[in-house]
This record gives structure tokens, C-alpha cells and sequence, in this order.
């Protein structure tokens, strides 16, 4: 089990980091030339994600990490770990961010004010965002853009929470929670190399500290993969273009 683990911490510090960042250059080149990159990267992107997450499935049927190990367990608030000012703050924090995240969601859909206010707010992004060729724009490339939404929700938080926390505190058993959190979230923020230092490596980071504190204090990535994908489903909504 433990080759298991060291295979995919090493894939991790490899794959996304070097041939996930090469990978964004060719790809922000294609996309000025065809139709057809955003599809091609979409696709690429969510097989090689799920690379990693179905090896660490096949290390749950074949040995003895459970499923349960690495958060697919119904949540549960545990104080235990962090303590209890930490967990609920953390809590607090998290249920700010996705009142927030519900907000545009559902005002985009109900409200003329709100969604264009958030169409402004994407156009401002499209213009100063390193990342901003990987938005959606044609209805096909929103519809595809919701499966990336759900592979990245589902996949990280198995990948980058549940999985990763549980390795480093099997592997090394000496160091402290916050240690292997921020381990965790530092491979996590090194996955987003391609966005660039500032808006991906550091802030993924925090967000991963973030998403690792609600991990601990609610003992399930269930609802994290839900928040996950909101927070990455957003990025669809706006103008279509046909």
C-alpha cells in the first residue's frame, strides 16, 4: 500500500506541475487557430485527472485503504482534530463562500440584474485572467464545461483531500496535522501551475488549506465535492455564443 501511495504523490508532483503547465502553452495556441481546442483540452484535462483517481480506487479494492480513509463517508462535525474554534470557523468561512457562490448561481437564473452584473464581471476576467482561453463560450463548450466541473470536484477531493491527507499522515505518522495539510495543499496549488504563480499556485493553496479544514471538521469530502463543482461551474455562466 505504501508504493501505492509514493506513486501517486510523485505522479502529482510531476503531471500537472510540468505536463499540465506544457500542456496549457500548446493548448493556449491551438485555441487561437481551431474551433475545436477548448473540446480537445476539456477532454484531455478530465482523463488525466482521473488517471491518478482511479489508481487510488484500485488501491482501495486491492489493498487495505478503505473508502471511508479517504473521506467517501457521510459527513459528521468532529472537532476532535482542529479543536473547536478552528472547525467552526472554518465552517463559518466555508458557508460565507458558498452562500456567496449559491448567490450568483441562482440570480444569474432568476435575476436580469445579477446576471449581468455577472457577465461584466466575466468580461473583466477575460480580459486581464492568464486562464481566461479555457472559458467556455459556445453552448457545446458550456454543456462540456459542466462534466469538467463534476470530474474536478469528484477527482481533486478524492485526489487532494481525502486521499493525500490520509497518505502523508500514514507515511509520516510524527508530523502534526497542519503539516500535512499544508503538504497537501501545496501539491494541490502546484496543480494549478499553469494559471500562474499568484492566481494559481498561491491562491489554489489557500483554498486548499481552506478545503482541508472543512474536510477535518465535517469527516467527509462528499460535501466538498459539491462545493468544488459550483465553484467551478460558475465559470459557464454567461453570454452564449452559438
Amino acid at each position: 500500500m505504501e508504493v501505492g501511495f509514493w506513486v501517486v504523490i510523485v505522479f502529482l508532483l510531476f503531471y500537472e506541475p510540468i505536463i499540465g503547465y506544457f500542456g496549457f502553452q500548446k493548448f493556449k495556441k491551438n485555441v487561437e487557430i481551431y474551433d475545436g481546442a477548448r473540446i480537445k483540452y476539456y477532454i484531455n484535462t478530465m482523463i488525466g485527472i482521473w488517471i491518478p483517481t482511479v489508481f487510488i480506487l484500485l488501491l482501495v479494492a486491492f489493498t487495505d485503504l478503505t473508502l471511508q480513509q479517504i473521506g467517501l463517508k457521510m459527513p459528521r462535525i468532529n472537532t476532535e482534530v482542529l479543536g473547536t474554534w478552528i472547525t467552526y470557523i472554518g465552517l463559518g468561512i466555508g458557508i460565507f463562500y458558498l452562500s456567496f457562490v449559491l448567490y450568483y448561481i441562482l440570480g444569474y437564473l432568476l435575476s436580469d440584474k445579477i446576471k449581468r452584473q455577472l457577465t461584466e464581471k466575466k468580461a473583466e476576467e477575460w480580459e486581464k485572467s492568464e486562464v481566461s482561453p479555457i472559458f467556455p463560450v459556445s453552448k457545446k463548450e458550456k454543456q462540456l464545461w459542466g462534466y469538467v466541473s463534476i470530474t474536478a470536484g469528484v477527482t481533486e477531493e478524492i485526489i487532494y483531500r481525502g486521499f493525500l491527507i490520509f497518505a502523508f499522515t500514514y507515511l509520516f505518522p510524527e508530523l502534526s496535522v497542519w503539516i500535512v495539510i499544508l503538504l497537501a495543499s501545496i501539491l494541490f496549488g502546484l496543480a494549478h501551475t499553469y494559471q500562474g504563480f499568484v492566481m494559481g499556485v498561491l491562491r489554489t493553496t489557500i483554498f486548499g488549506v481552506l478545503f482541508s479544514i472543512l474536510y477535518i471538521g465535517l469527516d467527509s469530502i462528499i460535501p466538498l465535492i459539491l462545493f468544488h463543482f459550483l465553484l467551478d461551474y460558475i465559470v459557464r455562466l454567461g453570454d452564449e455564443k452559438s
